[in-house]
């Protein structure tokens, strides 16, 4: 008898005038195309923190500071457990480019039924915002 796996993820919550930065999964991802909060998987004997800075740089080429732990969801996939953890994060000032993502947008809360999410960033999201 296997055990699931469980990956520690971690993504930022970017806010500027009201708007929340999302990015698209590209097309050859796991759950391609789908919108998430920009982040990715923590590497053994990294912390929350640098993995997040690593992947907002890989992903969109921007610097972030990385502040308080604002949501946690455990959602379970077919082969493995996703742990996510979201973090109020601010942008260095640095301009966005889509380095290793399909698109990004900024988009606000009302919008976000107008982009299909994954299930761990949805239910995250709807545990940020207070929606059951």
């Amino acid at each position: 008898m296997s055990s699931t796996k469980t990956i520690r993820v971690v993504a930022a919550v970017l806010e500027k005038d009201g708007r929340y930065l999302i990015t698209q999964r590209r097309a050859t991802a796991v759950l391609p195309l789908m919108w998430e909060f920009p982040g990715g998987r923590v590497e053994d004997g990294e912390t929350d923190a640098s993995a997040l800075k690593r992947e907002v740089r890989h992903r969109l080429g921007a610097a972030i500071e990385v502040g308080k732990l604002i949501s946690f969801v455990s959602h379970p996939y077919d082969h493995y457990v996703v742990d996510l953890f979201l973090y109020e994060c601010t942008l260095a000032g640095e301009t966005l480019e889509a380095r290793n993502v399909a698109a990004f947008v900024w988009a606000t809360s009302a919008e976000f039924d107008q982009y299909p999410f994954t299930p761990a960033d949805e239910a995250s999201m709807n545990k940020l915002l207070g929606v059951t």
